[in-house]
């Protein structure tokens, strides 16, 4: 490990000595000596031609690869983890690819790809896109000296500043995932738009060229480590303009069509992305898998995938990792597993930005407040009035009034009142198992307000229909322990029991027996412990099942010793 480490320092060197030495070459002396009158004359034609926003960050990933300024032998030696690079690149050039248009995107595939290359069909694809004139209105923009410094929004500024060259220079070394990239951009903007059909049919021929360049790699991880991001996000779009097309056509017959012929493939590339441990497209696809089937109610299958496979917890990205605990909650949610659903919502809403993805940190808060409901809790006020959740949370804020008073009659307005909209968030299903709840709590504050009460005004004040609905919802109260009471059939009322203080019992003193007869138990046995030797057992265990040997059996150093020990005995009697 210590001589890859100097392995890679003396590489990382040689990178930088033959960086300054190609400046050095670069940088020639001024013919003339020019006066600051001069100099401020031409400021304003000292202008600096700047790439388009796209094919800047295009050119950045090309010298991160270590192309661009960079030698073949230098770059052929240096040594660079594809994938990390990748990551990164993409998280540094989000800003350029939110910004970015179907004009842009298709001038950075002319420009950067090149026409008798391995791209060549990606690139036709991409320019067909968008006329010449579209392509050719996004001219290279003249900067001055005041703004060529200032780093573009989302982190695209990297590395220095990115000159325009006169000559067109294609990519040799990312050409295969700058052409990946540019397909999510365009399939993205296709997307935002609406034209749901156009943008899949661009995903499926994307995926089509990524799978070939994957195949001309041989799928080797360090040659086309890159494009496994790439794949993910590939795989990403594709399931969710499969979900826009079912909304767009309410189809369910297609959707469910595209789902079966698209179950096996995600199968089979989770598998191969787990053989080759690649943590980005195994999550993903896991998590496209858990959607589809909550999706489709498949509640059970979801379980299975989910106690069957094992997700990359230290590997995968954090927004992979949310999505798994969110759908993971869910899924336990709807199986009445309300503890362990509350610890991943409550551990996935801790992990989310608080600075975006606000959408998302409302659908956990929404399911959250569901989840705590069922549990018999009721949420903290300012949970609902948080920033930006005040109006999104208003339903789910008179739902918990509703349960804390106990009410089941306001319940069922309230609900019913909301009915579209819980549909929409899909909490619709388990809110409707909080009426339980709510009598349970109608009947605490009934039972701390009444020590007797008859079963028609339970039946009133619950809003039940009849008091024999009443009698049997109490006998059930009773028998699951929420209150403490008895129910007089003959009279018609319930006869709640006056609270014993546990403190005049005999229950502290058995509670504190019991304590210390643990501590006792425990000091028994760390001396019984101490005691004996730590291998007595062993013989006694052969001694047992007669596998103690004879004294014929032994060997001869074992009878010398034997001897010793007679002869010093011998000795000492002496």
């Amino acid at each position: 490990a210590l001589y890859q480490k100097h392995k890679q320092l003396f590489h990382r060197v040689q990178y930088i000595s033959t960086m300054a030495g190609n400046k050095k070459e670069d940088a020639a002396p001024p013919s003339t000596i020019t006066t600051a009158d001069d100099k401020s004359k031409d400021i304003k034609k000292d202008v600096t031609p700047q790439l388009p926003p796209v094919e800047a960050a295009a050119r950045r990933l090309e010298r991160l690869y270590g192309g661009g300024g960079l030698s073949t032998k230098a770059a052929t030696t240096l040594p660079i983890n594809t994938t990390k690079i990748m990551k990164k690149w993409l998280g540094a050039s989000s800003g350029t690819a939110g910004n970015a248009t179907m004009a842009s995107v298709a001038a950075c595939a002319e420009k950067t790809l090149d026409p008798s290359g391995v791209c060549v069909t990606g690139r036709e694809i991409l320019m067909g896109l968008c006329s010449e004139e579209e392509r050719l209105a996004v001219a290279v923009t003249k900067v001055d000296d005041g703004t060529a410094d200032k780093p573009e929004e989302g982190g695209d500024a990297m590395m220095e500043e990115d000159v325009a060259s006169t000559t067109p220079e294609y990519l040799s070394l990312t050409c295969r995932e700058v052409e990946s990239w540019l397909m999510t951009l365009a399939v993205r903007i296709y997307w935002r738009a609406g034209k749901y059909q156009q943008a899949y049919d661009l995903i499926i021929k994307g995926l089509q060229l990524l799978d070939a360049h994957l195949v001309d790699s041989g799928n080797n991880t360090s040659t086309a480590g890159g494009l496994y991001p790439l794949l993910a996000r590939m795989l990403r779009y594709r399931s969710l303009i499969m979900e826009s097309l079912l909304t767009s056509s309410n189809d369910d017959d297609t959707y469910a069509k595209l789902c079966s012929d698209t179950r096996i493939e995600l199968a089979s590339r989770h598998t191969h992305a787990v053989l080759r441990r690649d943590a980005d497209v195994s999550a993903t696809i896991l998590n496209l898998h858990l959607r589809e089937l909550l999706l489709s109610d498949r509640v059970e299958q979801a379980q299975k995938l989910i106690s069957n496979s094992t997700f990359p917890t230290d590997a995968a990205s954090n927004n992979q990792l949310l999505r798994y605990l969110y759908y993971s909650g869910r899924v336990q949610a709807l199986r009445l597993e309300y503890t362990q659903s509350y610890s991943n919502l409550s551990q996935c809403l801790r992990k989310c930005p608080t600075n975006t993805g606000l959408g998302f940190r409302i659908a956990v808060q929404r399911l959250l407040v569901v989840v705590q409901l069922l549990m018999g809790e009721i949420p903290d006020r300012s949970v609902f009035f948080g920033e930006g959740m005040r109006g999104e949370l208003r339903p789910y804020l008179e739902i918990a009034q509703a349960v804390r008073r106990g009410d089941l009659a306001v319940f069922h307005e309230t609900v019913g009142g909301h009915a579209e909209r819980l549909r929409m968030d899909g909490t619709y299903t388990l809110i409707s198992r909080l009426a339980h709840s709510v009598v349970k709590a109608g009947l605490r504050r009934l039972k701390t307000s009444y020590s007797r009460i008859s079963l028609e005004d339970v039946a009133s004040r619950l809003g039940l229909p009849s008091a024999t609905s009443a009698e049997f919802v109490v006998a059930k109260a009773v028998r699951d322990g929420v209150i403490d009471a008895t129910i007089d059939h003959e009279g018609g009322y319930v006869q709640s029991h006056d609270l014993v203080d546990v403190y005049a019992t005999v229950e502290p003193s058995e509670a504190f027996h019991r304590r210390i007869a643990y501590c006792l138990t425990t000091h028994n046995d760390a001396v019984r412990a101490m005691r004996y030797t730590p291998d007595a057992y062993k013989k006694q265990l052969e001694a047992s099942r007669g596998l103690r040997r004879s004294r014929e059996e032994k060997t001869d150093e074992e009878k010398a010793q034997e001897i010793e020990d007679e002869l010093d005995d011998e000795d000492y009697e002496y």
